[in-house]
């Protein structure tokens, strides 16, 4: 049985506690692999002051705890935690946080992977971000569907 745990909130994580409790009890775990997501200072050229973050509560965690039951067919993998802030953030602020143990580091990197590649694509949330030329709000990339397919997971978000 994977323990797993999807997480919507403003507040910050704290990435030490949160990897501590996803091991805790479990000594067949050999491996840990995260990813920390942050607000960068720049996008598509432009400077960026601040981030907001938005999403369906219910819908998300919902989407998310999917996309987690797929890792799990795919990898095999001992526990999940997915943390995504939303709200107001600001640059080098942590946005998402996918951590994924396992009895070997193969897997759990894979898994890893998996997960931000499916969360940037497939997750709801809507991203604006805040420039000198006013708010924009953030399109799907190419580059994202492109990451998703070599999973063998067809997507066209981008158009």
């Amino acid at each position: 049985m994977v323990r797993s745990a999807v997480t919507i909130q403003q507040a910050d994580f704290d990435l030490s506690a949160e990897i501590a409790a996803l091991r805790e009890g479990d000594a067949q775990v050999g491996a840990v692999a995260g990813f920390v997501g942050t607000v960068r200072d720049r996008s598509d050229g432009a400077s960026v002051s601040a981030m907001e973050l938005e999403h369906y509560p219910g819908m998300t965690e919902r989407a998310i705890e999917s996309m987690i039951t797929e890792a799990c067919r795919r990898f095999d993998v001992r526990g999940v935690r997915v943390i995504h802030r939303v709200g107001a953030l600001l640059p080098r602020e942590q946005i998402v946080l996918v951590a994924v143990t396992s009895a070997h580091r193969h897997d759990a990197i894979q898994a890893c992977e998996f997960l931000m590649d499916y969360l940037k694509t497939q997750a709801p949330f809507w991203k604006k971000e805040s420039t000198a030329d006013g708010a924009r709000w953030v399109d799907a990339r190419q580059a994202d569907d492109a990451a998703l397919a070599r999973w063998g997971l067809k997507m066209d978000n981008a158009g």
